[in-house]
């Protein structure tokens, strides 16, 4: 597969087109609103073409599908393009500024007879399959998951601050932590939380939200001005599982994952692993052999539907009940 990369944003440079080179298949082309920083970052990063607008490089026949990690705000709009153009999608999290036009999104890919997979790329290292191994096949039933995703975001200039682009530390990685609760537990009934916005930006600096489950809870929280933490944390009727840090392995670290239960503590070690590369790979098969990627449509969406939820609660300072907003 021959990909073209939206923007020469530094999670694309730094992890992304590293990724597709290490795989069997092509970064062909990157573009930018700068011709020149363009043609720079191409040479600098081997890439064979470069483009001086998205609008370019999505014209490009041999470009077969896109990666797009531009701002929040601008997902949506730049996905529906590349479907536009018969491109496959692979397009950072989160897919859209809400579920309404998430499920846009995604019905304008599908009538354009495209693949589109939101890159949750930490569901892909080997640890977070063996995660969900271990709690399927040697734990009891899961009673409650700690998850949380925070970090100090240094530059108060930085677009995760602006909103406009969908920016808060919820959109930025907040949704991690929402995604691995719901990888143990599903989707929640009810959803009560709470955002501080401690530097005035418009957007929330923090959060820490509660889960309703029937039996069961999740605590999910993220935050731009805490130390450096991302972990999850499984709790069984017999035992309990951590990750710990969770997400954001980098693909020379070596990571390892704890377990415990009949009195007993597991601890297995994981070689390093490039979870970009291993997310490339599968979203090029998915697209190879005309089946849905690993995150679907409905994952993508249930994911945005407790993020809303969130934001929602912690606006009107009630509990949101998921079946009564969903219809159901």
């Amino acid at each position: 597969m021959r990909f073209g990369i939206l923007s020469t944003a530094d999670i694309g440079l730094e992890y992304l087109l590293p990724a597709v080179q290490k795989s069997e298949h092509t970064a062909l082309a990157l573009a930018s609103r700068d011709v020149s920083r363009a043609e720079r970052v191409a040479r600098e990063h081997d890439v064979p073409r470069a483009y001086g607008s998205y609008e370019e490089l999505l014209a490009d026949d041999e470009v077969d599908a896109v990666y797009n990690p531009l701002p929040n705000a601008l997902h949506g709009e730049w996905t529906k393009r590349a479907a536009d153009h018969g491109k496959h999608v692979l397009c950072e999290k989160p897919l859209t500024a809400d579920t309404a036009e998430a499920e846009e999104v995604f019905d304008h890919v599908e009538e354009r007879g495209v693949t589109l997979m939101e890159a949750f790329m930490y569901r892909f290292h080997p640890r977070t399959e063996r995660a969900v191994d271990v709690v399927e096949r040697e734990l009891g039933t899961v009673r409650s998951v700690d998850a949380a995703f925070s970090f100090h975001l240094d530059d108060d200039e930085d677009i995760r601050l602006d909103p406009s682009l969908a920016g808060g530390s919820v959109m930025d990685v907040g949704c991690y932590a929402v995604n691995a609760a719901r990888l143990f537990l599903g989707e929640p009934e009810t959803v009560s939380a709470r955002t501080a916005d401690d530097r005035n930006a418009g957007v929330d600096t923090s959060m820490a939200a509660a889960l309703g489950y029937d039996g069961a809870t999740a605590r999910v929280a993220s935050g731009f001005d805490r130390a450096q933490s991302q972990y999850y944390r499984v709790e069984t009727t017999d035992g309990w599982l951590q990750a710990d840090p969770a997400f954001g392995a980098d693909a020379d670290e070596a990571v390892t994952l704890r377990w415990h239960v009949d009195g007993r503590t597991v601890v297995e070690e994981f070689e390093p692993a490039d979870h970009y590369q291993l997310q490339v790979e599968a979203f090029a098969a998915a697209v190879d052999r005309g089946v849905e990627p690993r995150i679907t449509r409905e994952e993508t969406l249930g994911n945005m539907r407790v993020v809303d939820a969130i934001y929602e609660s912690a606006a009107s300072g009630t509990v949101v009940d998921l079946d009564a907003a969903s219809g159901e």
